[in-house]
């Protein structure tokens, strides 16, 4: 699982394209969630780091 981390906001999803001008995003049935502009993505962050340590990554 991933997490898109945007100035609005967060987009979890379970897999993730880059394309040249951004991320598309999926969910775990592979349905198109969201298309994310690099420009507009502060991190793609694994969720794996949230689960082991409860200190912010921000």
């Amino acid at each position: 699982m991933f997490r898109a981390i945007l100035p609005e906001g967060q987009i979890d999803c379970e897999r993730y394209e880059h394309t040249e001008n951004g991320l598309e995003l999926y969910d775990e049935d592979d349905e198109f969630l969201a298309f994310v502009p690099y420009a507009n993505l502060h991190a793609l962050a694994d969720e794996e780091i949230y689960s082991g340590d409860e200190r912010s990554i921000m």
